[in-house]
């Protein structure tokens, strides 16, 4: 059994660079939460991605803290926080690329963990120049949401096996 910590969690309502292509990017904040709320083939409320389209594949992604950790350790950097990569899960103890095309589970929210988030040149304006280079492989988990739940952070997760999910007051 694989177990991973949930370390920061992140939404942010509007997009800096989807869509910026040729362009500059917006400059819309990347807001930390304590915890946010899932919704099955939605997405996560409050983020630019919430019902974008339909089947969209990224309707929530994963990043690792280790990798985070490295690329600011590569490059000297202090100070710029995980939120900068726009991902919305920062992760601690899981190897994200194993969970391409797998059922998985978060604190009793389900998943399905749809492709590896690439990164793109906006990774050198964003957090360093060559971040985008040293992401190639490992640039975070995109995944479809299947269950309805709430995902709070520091909160030990265990297994990839769906469990069942419970409402939960707000």
């Amino acid at each position: 059994m694989e177990s991973f910590e949930v370390l920061h969690l992140y939404v942010s309502p509007k997009h800096n660079y989807f869509g910026h292509h040729g362009g500059a990017p917006d400059a819309h904040p990347v807001i930390e939460q304590n915890e946010i709320q899932c919704v099955a083939g939605r997405g996560i409320e409050g983020d630019r991605f919430y019902d974008y389209k339909p089947d969209y594949k990224g309707q929530i992604s994963f990043f690792a803290h280790e990798v985070y950790q490295a690329l600011c350790a590569a490059f000297g950097v202090n100070g710029i926080c995980p939120g900068a990569f726009r991902r919305n899960v920062i992760t601690r103890g899981t190897d994200l690329n194993s969970l391409v095309g797998k059922e998985f589970s978060v604190q009793g929210v389900r998943f399905l963990g749809t492709g590896e988030c690439k990164p793109c040149y906006w990774m050198d304006s964003a957090f360093h120049a060559g971040a985008a280079a040293r992401l190639m492989g490992c640039g975070g988990l995109r995944a479809k949401i299947l269950s309805t739940g709430r995902l709070c952070t520091k909160a030990k997760v265990h297994d990839r096996t769906p469990q069942p999910v419970f409402a939960t007051a707000r």
